[in-house]
């Protein structure tokens, strides 16, 4: 993640607008203030790329535990989740954030300067989390989850053909909602298996992504998803799926998006793998759900409580 800082193209917060922090021409440092425990075979290349930068490790869990020299001359902060008040640190042009979901930082004072401009890391974990959703569909068309249970227990069921019949990926759909960094990364492996894949996007006239990506990852110009509908009908397009994923951001608009109503709309014996925010699934619609048979399964990566 910290390799981010080296690149001149990045996310915005909030927006897929790209933005260039330019080095000073002249002698003078760009201050960086790092409040994570990176090693220094991490900042070696960032060095190595702009001599200019005078970088500072100084690994702390709140603003106290960072000296006023430091937040006085800051320039740049890469940071966890310290966020000194503006007067302490009058010199800071950029913030960039060690996580891709920021709904809880959003009403930092900080973020509020006229000349700030705070970035995240979307799109830096795509190629984790997607071989994440993968393995979990596979484990589901597989039955995975029963069959490790019953190999504990030293179980071989008599009607195990009928139960532990694969549900292949090949001529399956994954409804994808969200179509972000990580919805295109998981539409890219999923081409592979004979996929069909479907997404919902908010604007769906512009399938090209216009946020950071990595080099041959991702879906940069829309071409790996079968088909993109808006996020009004959703419904619409769960009802289509063998496999749904969720991979929305948390914001006042999906929050509850995946209520009881979205999911009356999914097949009984499709599969749902929430790779978002705690928040965006209602967790009791979904266990009710699981409990009348309205839904096969679900694999939950993230809570409304840890």
């Amino acid at each position: 993640g910290i390799s981010h800082l080296a690149v001149t193209r990045i996310n915005l917060t909030g927006s897929h607008s790209g933005f260039e922090y330019k080095m000073s021409k002249t002698d003078s440092p760009v201050d960086v203030l790092i409040t994570m425990p990176f090693s220094t075979s991490l900042i070696k290349p960032l060095q190595e790329v702009a001599p200019t930068l005078r970088i500072t490790i100084h690994p702390a869990q709140n603003v106290n535990e960072v000296p006023d020299e430091l937040w006085e001359r800051c320039e740049v902060l890469y940071t966890n989740c310290i966020f000194p008040d503006p007067e302490l640190a009058p010199n800071i042009k950029w913030i960039q954030l060690h996580w891709a979901g920021i709904d809880s930082l959003v009403d930092t004072p900080l973020f509020e300067k006229p000349d700030i401009t705070v970035t995240t890391l979307s799109g830096a974990n795509s190629p984790q989390i997607a071989e994440h959703v993968l393995t979990m569909l596979l484990a589901f068309g597989r039955k995975l989850p029963t069959l490790s249970i019953l190999q504990t227990k030293g179980e071989w069921p008599k009607d195990r053909w009928e139960r532990f019949s694969p549900h292949e990926l090949r001529n399956s759909t994954v409804g994808i909602i969200g179509y972000g960094s990580i919805g295109r990364q998981i539409a890219r492996i999923l081409r592979e298996f004979g996929t069909t894949v479907l997404a919902t996007k908010n604007d769906v006239m512009h399938p090209a992504d216009s946020g950071y990506t990595s080099e041959d990852m991702g879906d940069p110009s829309g071409d790996f998803v079968h088909r993109l509908y808006p996020a009004q009908a959703l419904n619409s397009m769960l009802k289509d799926c063998d496999f749904i994923v969720v991979a929305v951001p948390l914001s006042s608009s999906t929050r509850g998006l995946v209520s009881a109503e979205v999911l009356a709309a999914c097949k009984p014996s499709a599969y749902l793998v929430d790779i978002s925010r705690g928040g965006i699934v209602d967790h009791d619609a979904l266990i009710k759900a699981l409990n009348d048979d309205k839904l096969a399964g679900a694999a939950l990566d993230v809570f409304p409580e840890e």
